[in-house]
């Protein structure tokens, strides 16, 4: 019998499309679809190629999520190339389609079992490359609210006011950079699991840690990078602004459970830009799709024929093991031989 999570958080994603999508069309029914194409025309071509580099940076540092995860578990005999094609289609999958629709686990199981890895291994590898992400998360936003605590207030009437006053943006931002000084205690002090109700958080060593600290905040700079690079320069908006946007933006988009945070990351991302005219908002708009297009679409094209040609290597693999060994055909010996004739045959049948 199947949980009734695997029912509700997919009506909460589609709940959460709809109710957006009805928010977001409120904002946009002013805008042509030729403005919004104009303002993707528009783009510099050198800064499409910016976001093109922060695209691949932000998989890149995805990669190493995994990477970092094996050398967690002890494992080495995992090529790069493995392992970067590995992490590409897992993400491309749930980035798009959801992490309650189809897991990323589902793809490393299937994956990494076929280089030896138990179910076990899988799962803590999972859990690792979840507990990154979040760390780089954490670290980044604190980083932003502590040093612009004005930031929030972009969202000043869309939230309650205790949420959009500086000071507890900086409280939050102190809080969550505490987090992260915490995890890095624990892990050069070798201290014990952290206990928190069903929650346990255990230390990695040093090594794992500092790797992880890296990587995280590296792959959320290079996906908000896209935006920023395909952001028109005379708005005149800063990295960390859009940085701080974007990971409000993301995180909630993934807290919808809505597939690709359709509708969710537009909403927040364009609402918090504090638009002053139509062609301010049709370059956002331009950027939010070229960050889909990139970050989104484009990588899951990809993953699909990746999977697909990995999958045929496994069956392929699958159906030649099943085959019966070849018989050898047994000697032909002429009638009326002698038995030193009837040796050498066998023999020379032999070689």
């Amino acid at each position: 019998m199947k949980k009734i999570s695997e029912f509700i958080w997919p009506l909460v994603g589609l709940a959460a499309v709809v109710v957006s999508g009805y928010f977001l069309y409120q904002e946009l029914k002013t805008t042509s679809l030729s403005a919004i194409w104009g303002a993707i025309l528009a783009i510099p071509p050198h800064r499409i190629l910016l976001a093109l580099v922060s695209t691949l940076v932000a998989y890149a540092a995805l990669a190493w999520y995994d990477r970092i995860a094996l050398l967690h578990l002890g494992v080495r005999h995992i090529s790069w190339l493995f392992v970067s094609l590995c992490s590409f289609t897992t993400y491309a999958l749930s980035h798009n389609i959801g992490a309650s629709v189809f897991s990323g686990a589902l793809v490393r199981y299937r994956a990494y079992t076929a280089k030896g890895l138990s179910a076990a291994q899988v799962a803590v590898l999972v859990a690792l490359c979840s507990f990154t992400f979040f760390l780089g998360t954490v670290s980044l936003g604190g980083l932003t609210l502590v040093l612009d605590p004005h930031l929030l207030s972009r969202l000043e009437g869309k939230l309650p006011a205790v949420f959009t006053d500086p000071k507890t943006a900086l409280i939050v931002g102190i809080g969550m950079l505490a987090f992260v000084a915490l995890y890095v205690a624990g892990s050069i002090l070798r201290l014990p699991p952290l206990h928190i109700r069903s929650f346990k958080l255990e230390y990695p060593r040093p090594g794992i840690m500092g790797r992880q600290l890296i990587a995280a905040p590296l792959e959320l700079l290079g996906a908000a990078g896209i935006i920023y690079f395909a952001l028109p320069q005379s708005m005149g908006v800063d990295f960390l602004t859009v940085l701080a946007i974007f990971l409000a933006s993301f995180s909630l988009a993934l807290a919808s459970h809505a597939p690709g945070g359709l509708g969710v990351f537009e909403l927040v991302f364009i609402t918090a830009m504090q638009i002053t005219d139509n062609a301010q908002k049709d370059a956002v708009i331009a950027a939010v799709i070229i960050f889909r297009v990139f970050y989104l679409w484009l990588p899951l094209l990809a993953s699909i024929v990746i999977v697909l040609m990995f999958e045929r290597s496994r069956l392929a693999a699958a159906v030649g093991k099943t085959q019966p060994e070849a018989v050898p055909e047994p000697p032909v010996i002429a009638p009326g031989l002698d038995a030193h004739e009837i040796e050498h045959k066998l023999k020379e049948k032999a070689v």
